[in-house]
C-alpha cells in the first residue's frame, strides 16, 4: 500500500503519477476559479450550494494528498515543516476552520485558499528552477532586505527634518514620513505626498537615484542565481546526449 501511494503522489515519471499530477493541477486551478466566482454579488442560493460542494470535494482530495505525502515521506517531520508541506496544510486549513469559526468575521482566513496556487510549483520545472534560485540567493536577498529597510528609515528621517515645518499635516512624525519613503524608494510615486522645500526636493532627488538601484539589484541577484540553478540541469542533458 505504501509503495503504491508513493508511486502515485510522488513525481517519478510513471503513467499513474503523471495522471495524478495532472488531476491535482486541474483541481487547483478549478478550485481557485470557483473561489473567485464566490465573490460575485447576487449569486443564486443554488449556485452557492454547488460552489460549496466543489470546495468540499477539492478539500477532500487535497487532504488525501497531504496525508498520503506524510505517510510515504522518509522523514515525516521534515516534510510537514518543508515549504510544500506548509503550503499543502494552509491550502486545506480554512475549510476545516470554517466548522468552528465564522469566516465572514475572519475574512482574512479565506485568503489562505490562495496557497493552493503555490502547490503548482511542485509540478512545474521552471518554478522548481526559480525556487532553487531563491535558495541560492537567500543570503544576498536577506542582506538586501536589511539594507533596504535601513534606507527606508533613513529616507523617512531625512524628509521629516526637511518638510516637517512646511507640511506638518503630511510629515508630522517619522512614522508618518515612512509612507513617502516607501513610495519614493520603490519609484512608485503616487504624488499624494511630495516635498515643497528646496532641501526636501534635493534630498528626494538623491533618494530617487538610490531607489532606481534598489529596483535593479534584486533582479541581478535572482537572474544570476537562476542561471546557476539551471546550469546543472543543462549539464545533465548534455551528458545524456553523449
Amino acid at each position: 500500500m505504501k509503495t503504491y501511494l508513493k508511486d502515485l503522489v510522488e513525481i517519478n515519471g510513471t503513467k499513474k503519477s503523471r495522471r495524478f499530477a495532472y488531476f491535482i493541477q486541474f483541481l487547483i486551478i478549478f478550485s481557485v476559479i470557483t473561489f473567485s466566482i464566490e465573490t460575485l454579488p447576487d449569486l443564486k442560493p443554488q449556485t452557492r450550494v454547488v460552489l460549496k460542494a466543489i470546495e468540499a470535494f477539492s478539500v477532500i482530495i487535497f487532504t488525501f494528498e497531504y496525508l498520503a505525502r506524510i505517510y510515504v515521506a522518509d522523514s515525516k517531520p521534515k516534510f510537514v515543516f518543508s515549504f510544500f508541506g506548509i503550503v499543502d496544510f494552509l491550502a486545506i486549513l480554512p475549510f476545516y476552520l470554517s466548522f468552528g469559526i465564522d469566516l465572514r468575521s475572519l475574512r482574512l482566513l479565506r485568503m489562505f485558499r490562495l496557497f493552493r496556487l503555490f502547490k503548482l510549483v511542485r509540478y512545474n520545472k521552471a518554478m522548481h528552477h526559480f525556487a532553487n534560485a531563491m535558495k541560492l540567493a537567500k543570503e544576498q536577498i536577506i542582506l538586501f532586505m536589511i539594507i533596504t529597510l535601513m534606507l527606508i528609515y533613513f529616507a523617512a528621517v531625512g524628509i521629516y527634518y526637511f518638510e516637517n515645518e512646511a507640511q506638518p499635516e503630511h510629515f508630522s512624525s517619522i512614522f508618518s514620513s515612512l509612507w513617502w519613503s516607501i513610495v519614493t524608494l520603490t519609484t512608485v510615486g503616487y504624488g499624494d505626498v511630495y516635498p515643497i522645500t528646496v532641501g526636501g526636493r534635493i534630498f528626494t532627488f538623491f533618494i530617487l537615484m538610490i531607489g532606481l538601484g534598489i529596483v535593479a539589484i534584486p533582479t541581478g541577484i535572482i537572474s544570476s542565481s537562476l542561471t546557476k540553478a539551471v546550469e546543472p540541469h543543462d549539464d545533465e542533458k548534455e551528458d545524456k546526449l553523449k
